[in-house]
C-alpha cells in the first residue's frame, strides 16, 4: 500500500507539471504558435486570413522571388528565305559561254571563285569587278547582282551562287533536347519551337520545362506549354540566339502535418494554394488543424517601401481555413510563390491527446505500483 501511495504521488506530481508545461511532444506547430508573433512583435509579422476580399490586394503585389526575365518576344515575320549575312560563306561560279572571256581559260565553261566569306562591310571580291555587295540578299537576288556587275566585261556571264550559313545566320540550341548544337535558318521565320523540334523535342521526363532565350545582353524565359498553348508566342529567332530548355526550377516548401514534408517542385505554370495542398498529399486527418493551413512567405524590402502597394510586413502569414466555403474558394485563386513554405498545422487536439496518453501512462504506473 505504501508502494501504491508513492506512485500515486510521483504520477499526480507529474500531471501537475505536464499540464503546466507548454513543451509537450508534437509533430508540428500550432496555428497559435506562428500567428502569436503577428501580435507580440509589432512591424515584424503580418497575419492575413485568406478571404474573397483579400485577394484583389494580394494579386496587386509585388511577385517574389520572380524568373530573371525581359518578357517574351512576340512571333514576328520575316523572309521565306535565306538571307546572306555578315559573316556566312558563299560559293561563287560563274559560267560563260563568250570565247575570249576575261573570267575563264581558253576551253573552260565555268571558273569557281572559290568559298569565300562575307565581309564586315557585306561584299564578296569578284576578279575584274571589284567589290560586290550581297549582304541582306537571298541568294536568288545576289546572283542577279552579280551577273549586272559583271555584265560591263561579259554580257554572257552567268553566276550561281551557294550559302553556308555563318554566325549571324545560325541559332544555338544549348541544352535539354537530343541534338543539341548550332542550326542555320533556312530563313528569316525560324522560330523556337521550329528549332526545338530540330533537335529532337523535349523529352517526356522533363518537369513543366522552361525555354530561356538568350539574344545580347537580354534572357526571355517562358514555358514550353505556353508556347504550345498560345502560337502568336513563338517567336521568330535572330542570329545569334541561343536556347536553352530545362526543368522548372522553381518550388515551394511543404512541412508540418502534410501528407509529406520536402521540397515540392512546381509542375506547372500556376500553383495555387489549394493545389499546393493536393500536391503536398493534403493534411493529415488525424494530426492537422484544418483551420490552420498557413503560407510563408518573405516579400522584398521594395514591397514596403512608401508609395508601394504591397504588405504591412515584409514577413507574411495567410492562414487558409479549410472548414468553409469562401476558405476553400479562396484558396482556390491564390497563387503560390516561389519559395512559399506551406505550413499544415498541428491540431490543438493532438496536444490534448498527448496529455491523455501520458496521463494513462501514469494511472498504468499507479496500477503496477498498486499490485506491488
Amino acid at each position: 500500500m505504501h508502494g501504491f501511495r508513492k506512485a500515486l504521488l510521483v504520477s499526480v506530481s507529474g500531471l501537475a507539471i505536464l499540464g503546466g508545461c507548454t513543451n509537450l511532444p508534437q509533430g508540428a506547430a500550432l496555428r497559435t504558435d506562428i500567428t502569436a508573433d503577428a501580435d507580440t512583435y509589432e512591424g515584424d509579422l503580418a497575419f492575413y486570413q485568406v478571404t474573397r476580399g483579400l485577394l484583389p490586394a494580394v494579386a496587386s503585389w509585388p511577385r517574389v522571388n520572380p524568373e530573371p526575365s525581359a518578357g517574351w518576344p512576340k512571333a514576328s515575320h520575316g523572309s521565306l528565305g535565306q538571307v546572306i549575312a555578315v559573316g556566312d560563306t558563299v560559293d561563287i561560279k560563274i559560267w560563260d559561254n563568250q570565247e575570249n572571256s576575261l573570267l575563264l581559260a581558253p576551253g573552260q565553261r565555268f571558273v569557281e571563285l572559290g568559298a569565300q566569306v562575307v565581309s564586315p562591310s557585306g561584299r564578296v571580291f569578284v576578279p575584274y569587278v571589284g567589290d560586290v555587295r550581297i549582304a541582306g540578299m537571298g541568294p536568288d537576288r545576289a546572283r542577279r547582282v552579280l551577273q549586272e556587275h559583271m555584265s560591263s566585261i561579259s554580257a554572257s556571264a552567268q553566276a550561281q551562287v551557294s550559302l553556308v550559313s555563318g554566325r549571324q545566320n545560325t541559332v544555338d540550341l544549348v541544352s535539354g533536347v537530343a541534338s543539341p548544337g548550332s542550326y542555320p535558318m533556312q530563313d528569316r521565320n525560324f522560330s523556337v519551337l521550329a528549332l526545338i523540334s530540330q533537335g529532337g523535342g523535349v523529352p517526356p521526363s522533363m518537369r513543366n520545362p522552361r525555354v530561356k532565350l538568350q539574344r545580347g545582353n537580354k534572357t526571355y524565359v517562358t514555358s514550353v506549354s505556353r508556347l504550345f498553348d498560345t502560337p502568336q508566342l513563338d517567336a521568330v529567332l535572330v542570329g545569334g540566339d541561343k536556347v536553352i530548355v530545362e526543368d522548372d526550377p522553381r518550388y515551394f516548401l511543404s512541412l508540418g502535418a502534410a501528407g509529406k514534408e520536402e521540397i515540392v517542385r512546381f509542375d506547372q505554370d500556376r500553383i495555387t494554394a489549394l493545389e499546393a495542398i493536393s500536391m503536398i498529399g493534403g493534411v493529415t486527418d488525424t494530426r492537422a488543424d484544418p483551420k490552420g493551413v498557413l503560407v510563408l512567405r518573405e516579400y522584398p524590402r521594395s514591397a514596403i517601401a512608401a508609395g508601394n502597394r504591397g504588405p504591412r510586413n515584409q514577413r507574411v502569414v495567410f492562414a487558409i481555413d479549410m472548414t468553409s466555403a469562401d476558405g476553400l474558394f479562396s484558396a482556390k485563386n491564390l497563387e503560390i510563390q516561389p519559395g512559399d513554405v506551406v505550413l499544415a498545422t498541428e491540431s490543438p487536439v493532438t496536444r490534448v491527446q498527448t496529455v491523455v496518453g501520458l496521463i494513462g501512462s501514469g494511472f498504468g504506473l499507479i496500477s503496477r505500483a498498486g499490485n506491488l
